[in-house]
């Protein structure tokens, strides 16, 4: 007999979620986090990042109030505040997780664990525990490139606690982690340089959105460097930071971010000595029920970078527990997932860009919608949003909706749904617009 049915490494969204329905359908489970429950997107990414963007919006509505008839005295903005704040809510969100996990009489043990056979773990205090079932749920860490002084840098792990906002701040990466917070810092006052090895930021997504929020984002006053790369950060003696560069200029700045990607969390878990297949990056290798070459050990999330993908690890958690525990099996069905930059403005898409449509399906046709939002008229703001339908031409059917602007990422998860249940552009049109509203667009492209 095992002391549990099931030992979960990682307490995040997928081993959190996993852990739950599990012991609902009477599995003995146990969980070890060596950090804090919760994992990467309630302790340290998207839910304290997206009160950030919360935070870094107030700039642009307070400036627009006056234009709707608000006389708004002189305003100013502290960091400390809203990142003790923000903190807080962490604090609060990691107690529930923890309140869920007990309720459901899942033990937790605080400390690492490795995985020292198919059926064993070892925490770190030595202790020895046999399971059924492991699930390695330990998620993925920020990428961090070894140049000289990297230790003078920070990575969006260390940005919920920066001591003070930084006036001047280079972001390195184009993805959406680096166009998530140069939007934020610019929004909050820095002067904000996004370095980017390649000429295209966003890779993946609708050429149209990306060159779409790069006019904007320049146009506010957000500096970019193509082509470029780091070669050395040496700190001065005033406390600001000197970058040797390389395709550009030098820079000089008061903080350095890298967010050029992620790794899977794998290293000294013991899994290549079991003879877990591994990946290039470090990735556990799955198949459909989330099972890795070792018939007992499972993973879900980032760890398996199949998607990362906060709703993802949750499915798939959920997913491996009805089907080994809950006598239920199914699998996640990982296409047409909907995502989204919580950008300024946010950009959010699902399904097929125009290039993978073009591709894949070889007749395609586009429908876009390119306007200025009603609030932004008459606040003076020409920021304007651009909506994209995205038809295969054989079918009318819906294969993609791209969209940048306000509240992108609200409207789109209603929208994605039709692209879900492969809608036709022709139901689109039949679909009277909800007006005056953005979203309404979505139905009136001709």
């Amino acid at each position: 007999m095992s002391d549990y049915d099931l030992f979960v490494i990682g307490a995040g969204s997928g081993g959190v979620r996993a852990s739950r329905i599990a012991a609902a359908h009477g599995a003995k489970v146990a969980v070890a986090e060596e950090h804090k429950v919760g994992g990467t997107c309630v302790i340290r990414g998207c839910v304290p990042k997206k009160l950030l963007v919360y935070g870094a919006h107030f700039a642009e509505d307070l400036n627009d109030a006056a234009m709707f008839g608000w006389d708004v005295p002189k305003t100013s903005f502290s960091w400390p505040v809203l990142r003790d704040n923000v903190l807080r809510e962490v604090e609060r969100l990691e107690g529930l997780y923890k309140q869920t996990l007990t309720n459901h009489q899942v033990e937790v043990f605080h400390e690492r664990a490795t995985v020292t056979g198919p059926n064993e773990v070892t925490l770190a205090s030595g202790r020895r525990i046999s399971a059924g079932k492991i699930l390695i749920s330990t998620g993925a860490r920020p990428q961090m490139p070894e140049i000289e002084g990297i230790e003078h840098a920070i990575s969006s792990n260390e940005v919920f606690h920066l001591p003070e906002l930084p006036k001047r701040i280079v972001i390195a990466g184009g993805g959406y982690i680096a166009n998530e917070f140069a939007g934020i810092f610019h929004q909050f006052g820095a002067h904000v340089v996004v370095v980017n090895r390649s000429d295209v930021i966003l890779r993946g997504y609708d050429e149209q959105m990306r060159d779409r929020l790069l006019q904007i984002s320049m146009t506010k006053g957000i500096e970019f460097r193509f082509n470029s790369s780091f070669n050395r950060i040496e700190r001065r003696d005033d406390g600001r930071l000197s970058i040797d560069m390389e395709g550009c200029d030098d820079l000089e700045a008061d903080a350095v971010l890298f967010a050029i990607g992620r790794i899977p969390n794998t290293e000294g878990l013991g899994l290549e000595e079991l003879g877990v297949a591994l990946g290039e990056r470090g990735e556990i290798k799955v198949d459909a029920d989330s099972r890795s070459s070792v018939p007992s050990i499972f993973a879900v999330g980032d760890v398996t970078d199949r998607i990362q993908l906060t709703p993802v690890a949750i499915r798939e958690g959920h997913a491996f527990a009805d089907s080994q525990f809950g006598g239920e099996p199914w699998t996640v069905d990982h296409d047409c997932v909907p995502h989204a930059v919580f950008s300024h403005p946010p950009i959010a898409s699902v399904g097929m860009t125009e290039g993978e449509a073009r591709n894949r399906l070889g007749q395609v046709r586009t429908y876009t919608s390119d306007f200025r939002p009603m609030k932004n008229v008459l606040a003076g703001r020409n920021e304007r949003s651009l909506y994209k339908l995205v038809v295969d031409g054989a079918t009318d059917r819906v294969v993609g909706i791209h969209m940048i602007g306000p509240d992108a990422p609200e409207i789109l998860q209603a929208a994605a749904i039709a692209v879900k249940t492969g809608l036709k552009k022709a139901d689109f049109d039949a679909t009277v617009a909800l007006h005056p509203t953005m979203s309404e667009e979505l139905v009136l492209m001709r």
